[in-house]
């Protein structure tokens, strides 16, 4: 059984597969409604649904609360359709302009920057080039089906290998193979490019970008690919770690601070050990925006890492600092554990 799909405002139309989400038929059918994790944790395509019932499968109650629900709001990722629908969601434009396609990769380099962040470089065959926005990720296809996503970390100007930030997560299914048994020349199979995550350049507002952790990835990609486009809009990068040491790219973000006349960086470490010494800002990264910047009426934020500073940054942004709600873009990187809640 297929059902029909309608969007709102735009008029949109696609048919839906009877067990197929809402999402994965909207992505099919180059319909760009607004997603991250694809799994019911991050929460980025929630939506409403004006007409037709839905089911929606195993998520986060965070992502989706059982109030929400009863009010209309959908997950589209996890709603399967019982009946045509007509939804309401603000659609992404250019998010379908490159086709996602499957790929293989070849692991070029294994750089450990951290403790436990790595920077994995993955080559292309020779004949391929993925396009992609900057802010955007890839898949990886794991052997038993289940997959992993992580953002590229260089703008797609960069002719060359992808570049990918990842944090070791104990027992995590891949990444204990990237920080235990993979080598170079290592063949690696993804999808991409996913996600609604990256630069509106039809705005010229000042930019906020707020990252935790390898949250930074996607965040270096959209500065790269703004010094590439020769932007002037004004940006303003809070990076925040729990040591020094997760912010494993300082320097180039400082380098960034001396080269770049539009661009400030503001290190913000939240639990540092006597011995590191730090004597920069402390407290929670997002805190540091609010304290720094409360008057954000008149910006952008892009805002990456973990679901709970992406959440807390987007309800202290739009409510203590004026933030237009439709002004914050983010992407939550989700984990194993967030997947198992």
């Amino acid at each position: 059984m297929t059902f029909q799909i309608t969007v709102q405002p735009s008029g949109h139309q696609f048919s839906c597969e009877a067990d197929e989400t809402v999402l994965a038929a909207a992505i099919r059918a180059g319909v760009g409604l607004p997603y991250g994790c694809k799994n019911g944790a991050c929460g980025s395509c929630k939506g409403k649904i004006v007409a037709g019932t839905v089911e929606h499968k195993a998520h986060q109650q965070r992502a989706l609360t059982p109030e929400e629900e009863a009010a209309g709001s959908s997950l589209f990722c996890c709603a399967i359709p019982q009946a045509d629908l007509v939804i309401e969601a603000r659609e992404v434009a250019g998010s379908s302009d490159f086709p996602i396609r499957k790929m293989p990769s070849r692991v070029s380099a294994i750089d450990r920057v951290a403790p436990d962040v790595v920077v994995l470089t993955l080559q292309l065959p020779a004949t391929e080039r993925l396009q992609y926005r900057a802010g955007q990720y890839i898949e990886f296809m794991l052997r038993d089906g289940k997959r992993r996503s992580y953002s590229m970390a260089n703008a797609p100007e960069v002719d060359g290998p992808l570049t990918l930030h990842i944090r070791h997560m104990a027992g995590g299914l891949f990444t204990e193979q990237v920080f235990g048994t993979m080598k170079e020349r290592d063949i690696l199979r993804f999808e991409g490019p996913m996600g609604t995550f990256f630069l509106r350049e039809d705005s010229d507002k000042p930019i906020v970008l707020l990252a935790s952790g390898t949250g930074f990835a996607p965040i270096k990609a959209i500065v790269e690919h703004m010094i590439a486009l020769k932007s002037t809009r004004p940006m303003t990068l809070y990076w925040g770690g729990r040591r020094p040491q997760d912010l494993y790219m300082d320097a180039l973000c400082r380098q960034w601070e001396q080269s770049l006349p539009n661009f400030r960086y503001v290190p913000v470490v939240s639990a540092p050990l006597d011995e590191d010494g730090w004597q920069g800002r402390g407290g929670f990264v997002h805190r540091a925006v609010v304290d720094d910047l409360p008057d954000l009426s008149g910006y952008q934020v892009y805002a990456c890492g973990a679901p709970i500073v992406v959440d807390s940054a987007k309800r202290d942004f739009v409510q203590l600092c004026k933030l237009p709600e439709q002004e914050f873009y983010a992407d939550a990187f989700t984990t194993e554990a967030d997947l198992a809640k």
